[in-house]
């Protein structure tokens, strides 16, 4: 069983290099670059990956499923820029490879990091994500942001036990910047599918967002990370649902409504 990892990036130069390293035991690996103007390219072919380019953002989802298309392996294993697979879940993943009564896809534990601290709390862990599945029993949504693998066929999603390392947000600015980025692509997503706000919505989406955070699934127990996670959250929640309502009101849109 020969396994193709595939990688969808633009811009991750301080990322992907710990990404590669950690799945160089695969027989093939793919990463789609979508425009990069730092040294995302020049790294991922030094690492030995296959690098192909498609510069026309169509969201997460129909980009992955242009990486997918690519691969040949009898399995495929689907990561972010900012993931590494630890020895364990190697391990995990091989022995899963060369079982004949395997099933057609898995999802595995994710332990992820903000700004430097692992957290086990606010939703966080174990953040179970289905990540390996032979090739041709999966595909991804097409949903321009939070897309998620739809298998082709009924059945079980396995389990594996080892966590997949994620270093989420490196410091607070990298992670303002990406609910910034996120919370547009959500906002044009729900517009496309007919979805409309108010800023009432907005405000109290934002509040239940820290609340259920911070109180219900008690980040507070991971400290000052905690605290800004639940913050994030609300700021992230907050400004989706006032940019959905943006949407609506040409003189405070700054993007377009199409994506």
């Amino acid at each position: 069983m020969s396994l193709s990892v595939i990688i969808i990036a633009k811009n991750e130069e301080a990322a992907l290099g710990a990404c590669l390293d950690s799945v160089l035991w695969a027989e093939e690996c793919i990463v789609l670059d979508g425009g990069s103007q730092d040294g995302t390219v020049e790294l991922a072919r030094q690492r030995g990956a296959r690098v192909e380019i498609a510069a026309d953002w169509p969201g997460f989802g129909p980009q992955k499923n242009r990486a997918l298309a690519l691969t040949c392996g009898d399995w495929v294993l689907s990561l972010d820029a900012d993931e590494q697979v630890s020895p364990a879940l190697k391990a995990e993943i091989l022995a899963v490879m060369a079982n004949p009564e395997a099933l057609d896809l898995y999802r595995m534990p994710r332990s992820s990091r903000y700004c430097g601290r692992a957290l086990r709390h606010g939703g966080w862990w174990p953040d179970y994500v289905v990540r390996l599945f032979r090739r041709g029993k999966a595909h991804f949504s097409e949903d321009w942001v939070h897309e998620r693998l739809v298998g082709t066929e009924e059945g079980s999603i396995g389990t594996l036990n080892n966590p997949l390392e994620h270093d989420t947000y490196v410091d607070l600015e990298e992670a303002l910047d990406k609910a910034n980025h996120y919370s547009t692509l959500g906002a044009r997503q729900a517009y496309a599918k007919g979805r409309r706000a108010t800023l009432g919505k907005a405000l109290r989406h934002g509040c239940w967002a820290f609340f259920r955070t911070f109180i219900l699934r008690r980040s507070f127990l991971d400290g000052g990370q905690g605290f800004l996670l639940a913050v994030s959250n609300a700021y992230a929640t907050f400004y989706r649902y006032a940019k959905l309502w943006c949407l609506d009101q040409p003189e405070c849109r700054s993007f377009p409504v199409d994506h």
